[in-house]
């Protein structure tokens, strides 16, 4: 049985350096420089997760290739991420490819509700998305932002009940917060930093730039 690691328990195991612990499981981006090395890499990839039964999702572009992992089994990181994280890392280095960390992201859209019950079958049907767990909803291929379903005691009339979460690298964090300000945007909540800010646009609309730091 995979066994779940903790954000913190993650970033202080060696040999994940390339990687950051984001919503969904663990990134990292590969800079590769030219579409072939990408193939090249992928390839690598492709080898190392059918010798270990454990597939990533793979992003290839021009010029990077992006890695997601996580462990559907328990719908966690586990051991088996750190391990092919490792051993990822390993090959692109023979590679002569250089990890760029601070790039880790992900988003995910969030809908404030007081009965996630009521409203989530409608988002799964208009969205054809595959329930995950009590409180999200998924692209079953992966193409898109998941849908988190946050559960509020109290009807709000004065905010909106849909925003943004983008998780970040805990690195570019407070970098990201203070570029958002300069470009008009302001700050709603710091409450649970580092953890996340809680941003709003000039017209109101929220954006939650959040880190798994110190989790």
């Amino acid at each position: 049985m995979p066994v779940p690691v903790r954000p913190d328990d993650f970033h202080a195991t060696p040999g994940v350096e390339d990687w950051r612990y984001v919503f969904g499981g663990v990134a990292a981006l590969f800079r590769t420089g030219s579409f072939a090395t990408g193939v090249a890499l992928v390839d690598r990839i492709g080898r190392l997760a059918d010798a270990a039964n454990h597939h990533p999702d793979v992003d290839l572009r021009y010029p990077t290739v992006g890695v997601r992992l996580a462990t559907h089994e328990i719908g966690d990181v586990s051991d088996l991420d750190v391990a092919l994280a490792r051993q990822i890392s390993d090959a692109a280095r023979e590679l002569g490819i250089t990890a760029d960390p601070a790039v880790a992201q992900t988003m995910q859209l969030t809908i404030d509700t007081l009965d996630v019950a009521a409203v989530r079958p409608f988002w799964q049907a208009v969205l054809a998305f595959d329930p995950v767990g009590d409180d999200e909803l998924a692209d079953p291929l992966g193409r898109w932002p998941a849908v988190w379903f946050q559960r509020t005691q109290t009807p709000r009339t004065e905010r909106n009940r849909v925003h943004v979460d983008v998780c970040v690298a805990p690195e570019v964090a407070q970098a990201r917060v203070e570029a958002a300000l300069a470009a008009g945007g302001r700050l709603v909540s710091d409450e649970f930093a580092p953890h996340w800010w809680t941003l709003a646009d000039a017209e109101g609309n929220e954006v939650d730039v959040a880190t798994t730091a110190g989790r």
